[in-house]
């Protein structure tokens, strides 16, 4: 091994990540020695803050956030990409020298999650649920592949709207419109998604009636542990084409992984050696 790096995840409830054996593939491959810590708060008796402090501290090279510290992670980093600055939220945190820096490799991991299934399809008029971290991402990225209608639902109906407003401030010709009924929002849409955690182990469940589901072409849900989640059982029952929460897992890795070494990978390579090495459930 010619180098090393020392990374981490913070997030909670990650027991089942499969981020520290994607990234130790992905040094294998390249000859860099890894290291890849889940870093759970509760478990560490520290808030987000702690946390990430204690990264700095003990010398991480860079980190991984999920659920639920996106935006709380954003406030702590200097974003030089002014769309990831306009989502609002980081997924990917290098430190450097002069302070930590932040990426989100969650918009530009769905946008290849999708093409990867779907190719230079047109989304259509497009439902996501969820507008945290996530969302605002798969939002933004949505906007990328030119989704010119999309429809909101959030139990925090504040945090629709703030998105929305960020969104029209890049994509001013995107129709955004905010539900409240996910069901209702549903009718008439070409593409299903899934930001909010549902479906995650330990949040058993669906968030969306599956009879609402008739009539759509496609279905991503963010969840990918289980993979097999009951909105994408129920989106392959109903005939639409599946893009699973796995594939964004592996592009988002997959580019986080060039930000944290600024090395290439055979992505082919890294997506059978990482399926054979744990099959996801």
């Amino acid at each position: 091994m010619s180098k090393a790096l020392k990374l981490g995840l913070i997030g909670d409830n990650i027991a089942r990540s499969r981020a520290n054996v994607l990234h130790g593939l992905a040094g294998d491959q390249n000859g860099v020695a890894v290291t890849y810590d889940r870093l759970v708060p509760k478990m560490m008796e520290k808030d987000f803050d702690g946390v990430f402090d204690h990264c700095i501290a003990t010398g991480f090279d860079g980190i991984n956030v999920t659920y639920p510290y996106k935006e709380k992670a954003a406030l702590r980093v200097t974003v030089d990409d002014p769309l990831v600055r306009a989502i609002g939220a980081v997924n990917t945190v290098i430190f450097h020298k002069d302070g930590p820096k932040g990426f989100n490799t969650d918009h530009s991991g769905f946008m290849a999650a999708y093409r990867a299934v779907r190719q230079e399809q047109p989304t259509g008029p497009v439902l996501m649920i969820g507008t945290g971290g996530v969302g605002k991402a798969v939002a933004f990225g949505l906007a990328g592949l030119g989704t010119r209608t999309l429809r909101l639902v959030d139990r925090d109906v504040a945090k629709a709207e703030a998105l929305a407003a960020a969104l029209i401030a890049v994509a001013p010709d995107m129709d955004i419109s905010i539900w409240i009924s996910a069901e209702k929002a549903a009718e008439g849409c070409a593409g299903l998604i899934n930001c909010t955690p549902v479906g995650m182990v330990g949040y058993e469940g669906t968030p969306l009636d599956p009879a609402a589901m008739a009539g759509a072409e496609w279905a991503f849900d963010a969840v990918y542990t289980p993979v097999d989640t009951q909105f994408l059982q129920d989106a392959q029952a109903a005939g639409l084409s599946i893009i699973s929460g796995w594939e964004l897992f592996f592009y988002q890795g997959v580019h986080a992984w060039t930000l944290f070494s600024g090395l290439s990978l055979d992505e082919a390579q890294l997506r059978s050696s990482l399926q054979q090495e744990v099959a996801p459930a």
